[in-house]
């Protein structure tokens, strides 16, 4: 086996940011004034998330004119995505989250480093530091009319370069963003946009009536009184919590390892006399359900008497709905459009099943979603405020390919979220080389965790994937 952990570097603690500009960008052509409908998947989604992109130096880009190209691109792709100048407004009649397209801008901030690229090192290994190339909030606005989006770009003394955006969850899930930084990407190299985006949230409105037609145990209910602004569930707020964190590095052989010995619990022939026939062995799965059995079991101290083994687990994971509704949304589906799903186990299965059935386990949680449960989850919400909730959430950024997207300067060094650790959330995330001669690509772990139980859990995570 290969390494499988990385001890924390010495990061730089400061960049030596200083930002010289901030300002708006608006739509370079009128977008219509109106309501924008947001899903029960967008609302409930209501917080912000900040990604990073890693640029090397480009002789015929040089940040100040990667910064010009960007900004002219921004006032373009806002006609095509409307919603995303507007700002998010609490309706009390209809008692939902919405956007009103008004055209009120985007955030644009120029900044610089007294670093370069190799002074910051390890671009893989999350940095606080990291929170200077974002710009979160527009001084120059009120707390309740910020932007959905702002987009910060910071040079490096070595002619890098790092565009940082922090953007409202509500108006994209991954690989809706994705697309729309093709887009931004295409508009900024003078291209036609890579994909028409599909702005209608209304495909996943509620039905009428609601119809929740399966038990929804994921799903945690929040008393509101009716009529109060529940748009932003104290679910997203971080906990201080003294925690220690590390990267557990997976490599392609790795994977390869896990997947086999799950192969091996199914049956070397797979049929319908082995233990397991439908388990669909995936890098996702496998991995996923390795990191669930560490967690929850690192957890437990044994003083209790074996009591803690018959504790349930859930497991929490997101599955993409596209493909699985009927008729599917259409390619460009510019809203969120993923839902939480869901394993449980015992404390004591997780110890002692072979990784085969854990395999199962997530491999029937993402197969639960079918159309009829997709809408059954969106109709709760209808009825119901509240939120997804279990003992592990597993959010992975490993397969969506903001590094994949080609700009007119190259594609980026390295992207990666502004990481917040947090003990219940395990983030995936892919390595700076993400494919091998094998044809595999290999996967970061983050883990935070309490000292105790770090120390445990990477005890584990050596002896499971032995």
């Amino acid at each position: 086996m290969e390494t499988v952990y990385q001890e924390p570097p010495r990061p730089i603690q400061d960049l030596r940011v200083t930002v010289h500009d901030t300002s708006l960008v608006f739509p370079f052509k009128p977008v219509p004034n109106k309501p924008f409908f947001l899903s029960n998947i967008d609302k409930v989604l209501n917080f912000d998330v900040q990604t990073i992109h890693f640029f090397l130096a480009h002789v015929e880009f040089p940040p100040d004119k990667v910064a010009e190209r960007l900004k002219a691109a921004l006032a373009k792709i806002l006609v095509h995505y409307e919603f995303l100048s507007g700002r998010l407004k609490f309706n009390a009649v209809s008692g939902r989250l919405e956007i009103v397209c008004n055209s009120e801008g985007v955030g644009f901030a120029v900044a610089s480093s007294e670093c370069s690229l190799d002074d910051v090192g390890d671009l893989v290994y999350p940095n606080p530091a990291f929170e200077q190339l974002v710009t979160k909030s527009m001084d120059i606005l009120q707390p309740d009319n910020q932007p959905l989006c702002i987009v910060q770009v910071t040079s490096f003394t070595c002619g890098g370069f790092a565009m940082g955006i922090s953007g409202n969850h509500a108006t994209f899930d991954g690989l809706s963003y994705k697309m729309f930084l093709q887009n931004l990407a295409a508009l900024a190299a003078d291209k036609p946009l890579a994909v028409d985006p599909c702005n209608d949230r209304w495909l996943l409105a509620a039905r009428s009536p609601p119809q929740v037609s399966f038990p929804h145990p994921e799903l945690l209910k929040l008393d509101v009184p009716q009529g109060q602004d529940s748009s932003r569930p104290l679910v997203f707020e971080d906990t201080p919590e003294d925690l220690d964190f590390k990267i557990f590095k997976l490599s392609p052989k790795d994977i390869a390892h896990l997947k086999e010995k799950a192969a091996k619990d199914a049956g070397s022939s797979g049929g319908p006399d082995s233990p397991y026939p439908k388990v669909r062995v995936t890098g996702f799965n496998v991995v996923t359900a390795h990191i669930w059995r560490c967690k929850v079991l690192s957890s437990c101290d044994g003083a209790d008497g074996g009591s803690s083994k018959s504790r349930s687990s859930t497991l929490l994971y997101a599955v993409d709905i596209r493909s699985r509704l009927e008729p599917p949304l259409p390619q460009g589906y510019a809203g969120n459009a993923v839902l939480t799903t869901y394993a449980m186990a015992t404390r004591g299965e997780l110890e002692e099943w072979p990784l085969g059935r854990l395999v199962e386990m997530v491999t029937e949680g993402a197969g639960r979603m079918t159309d009829e449960y997709a809408r059954s989850v969106i109709d709760w919400g209808e009825v119901n405020v509240g939120f997804p909730h279990g003992e592990v959430l597993v959010s992975s950024w490993w397969r969506l390919g903001f590094a994949d997207v080609e700009y007119p300067w190259g594609r980026p060094r390295y992207s990666c979220p502004l990481v917040y650790h947090r003990k219940d959330i395990i983030l995936l995330f892919p390595d700076m080389i993400t494919s091998s001669p094998n044809g595999g690509d290999g996967v970061n772990v983050l883990v935070a965790l309490p000292s105790p139980e770090m120390a445990k859990f990477q005890s584990l995570f050596h002896k499971f994937l032995a």
